[in-house]
């Protein structure tokens, strides 16, 4: 067993020979190494150096994953639009914008004029919408009755009936007058919930009530002056004299109906005290 680890000039050799023979085995078997230490390296040995770059340490990359291919998109081709005209596109780019188109300066308002004027109605009243004669006018033309159509709430027969020109008028300048500072521009009650005329063909009291037409530009105004009764009319009604008479037609109906009193009242007599206090 022991002499697989020696050499082989060394096997079988005694271990009673003197102490240099075993000095000299030692040497032998253990080698040069143990001895003797290495000597430290000399200049020469030394390899030049080099400079080696500092190299960041790797970095793990991620296999990539194949992206599906996509198809292009196919955007169909428009056809070209006309050119447009310098108007054309002021138009558009203020319609873009939000605000609302002018009308070019040089176009005129006929249309607008057109739709103010409509045959006359009555023979007191103007080929303007919503607008009477004056007093001045009517005596002249010898017109001195208004007359209108009324029907009864209890029996429903229908029938013209007349008012004096003078008369009644005088009765509502003489109220307006009296009473005008102390309505605050509102529509005072007996106004608004006129008191109504007796059938005079059933005698029933407070009965007879104005007929209204179909179409508003065919409203008898003078004749519901005259009678008192504008209170009967529909607050469109009312809002409809007031915009072609150019008069604010918002706000209350005491309000809107206020401001139509007196603006018939200054269309029959322009020099009258009714005008609006501001």
């Amino acid at each position: 067993m022991y002499n697989s680890y020696y050499p082989e000039q060394h096997r079988g050799h005694s271990y009673d020979g003197d102490d240099d023979n075993d000095d000299d085995w030692l040497k032998l078997s253990l080698g040069r190494s143990y001895f003797n230490p290495p000597s430290s390296p000399t200049l020469q040995e030394f390899s030049p150096l080099t400079f080696q770059p500092f190299l960041p340490p790797p970095v793990a990359y991620y296999p990539v994953l194949a992206q599906p291919q996509q198809l292009p998109l196919l955007v169909p081709q428009l056809p070209n639009d006309p050119p447009q005209s310098h108007q054309q596109e002021v138009i558009a780019l203020s319609r873009s914008s939000g605000s609302r188109t002018r009308r070019p300066p040089n176009q005129t308002s006929s249309e607008d004029d057109e739709s103010k004027t409509v045959p006359a109605p009555y023979p007191w009243a103007t080929n303007r919408k919503a607008t009477v004669h004056s007093l001045k006018y009517l005596l002249a033309n010898g017109i001195t009755t208004i007359s209108g159509e009324v029907q009864c709430k209890r029996c429903d027969k229908t029938y013209e009936m007349e008012y004096n020109l003078e008369e009644k008028f005088g009765e509502v300048a003489s109220f307006i007058l009296k009473n005008k500072y102390s309505m605050h521009d509102r529509a005072p009650s007996v106004w608004m919930n006129p008191t109504l005329p007796d059938c005079k063909l059933c005698n029933h009291s407070n009965s007879v009530k104005p007929v209204f037409p179909t179409e508003k530009t065919c409203i008898n105004w003078l004749f519901l002056l005259l009678g008192q009764m504008l209170g009967c009319c529909k607050l469109s009604h009312l809002k409809h004299f007031c915009k072609h008479t150019e008069n604010h037609r918002t706000g209350a109906k005491d309000r809107v109906l206020y401001l139509t009193y007196l603006a018939l009242c200054k269309q029959l007599d322009p020099t009258g005290p009714f005008g609006l206090e501001h």
